[in-house]
């Protein structure tokens, strides 16, 4: 399975042996806005999932800290989220993650389309305890590269997510909450006519309390043409 490594403020670090992956989907804070989502997407041919929020099960080996994605076509994207990871003792962290999607498989199912990208988590971590009283004030950013052009494609703050406490209530009914559990919130809207299909992804955590920030970022790389 996947061993992550994420250091902290106070330059301490945790190792995270990876023993499973939960996407949430449709995880937005007003279902309202969620169910004209669901709408818009059934117009596109994405199927509609049975519940929201749904949370889909995702091989644990996808969880990567990695600054290359290998894509299969050229309709693949990521989706800038915050990823929630239990630690040894049940410490809970906070991360940057995008989940790396699928989108023409994402019409045949969900939760297929999330197994066929990793899901790219950054190399630092907050406590949750240490942000977790203004979570709503942190900030969620992604930027998409174009032949090195950079566009911002996602931008908003984490009170448009269900909370890292709501998840780890689901977790905790679930007897899920285990050490090695990854957890990914689900995204924020993208901004209309930026390009999804690019060549790079960056996301950007923020803390505009403390000013810090976690950051990840990939290319994308096109897989060889195959054989047969």
């Amino acid at each position: 399975m996947a061993v992550l490594t994420f250091e902290l403020p106070d330059g301490s670090t945790r190792e995270v042996d990876v023993v499973q992956v939960l996407n949430a989907g449709y995880a937005g804070r007003s279902q309202d806005d969620v169910a004209a989502h669901v709408a818009e997407l059934a117009e596109l041919g994405v199927p509609g999932p049975s519940v929201t929020p749904a949370l889909y099960p995702v091989s644990p080996y996808l969880a990567q800290q990695t600054g290359r994605v290998a894509a299969q076509h050229g309709r693949t994207s990521g989706e800038a989220e915050w990823a929630l990871v239990v630690a040894d003792g049940g410490e809970l962290l906070l991360t940057a993650a995008c989940d790396h999607t699928d989108r023409d498989l994402e019409v045949h199912g969900v939760a297929w389309s999330k197994n066929a990208g990793p899901d790219v988590l950054a190399r630092r971590a907050w406590r949750l305890a240490d942000v977790e009283s203004r979570i709503d004030e942190l900030t969620l950013s992604a930027w998409v590269s174009h032949g090195g052009t950079e566009t911002r494609i996602q931008h908003g703050t984490c009170a448009e997510l269900l909370t890292p406490a709501y998840w780890v209530e689901v977790l905790r009914e679930r007897g899920e909450l285990v050490p090695g559990t990854v957890l990914i919130s689900g995204t924020i809207p993208m901004a209309h006519g930026v390009d999804q299909f690019a060549d790079g992804w960056r996301v950007r955590l923020g803390d505009p309390v403390t000013g810090d920030t976690i950051e990840l970022a990939y290319d994308v790389r096109p897989m060889p043409e195959p054989i047969g």
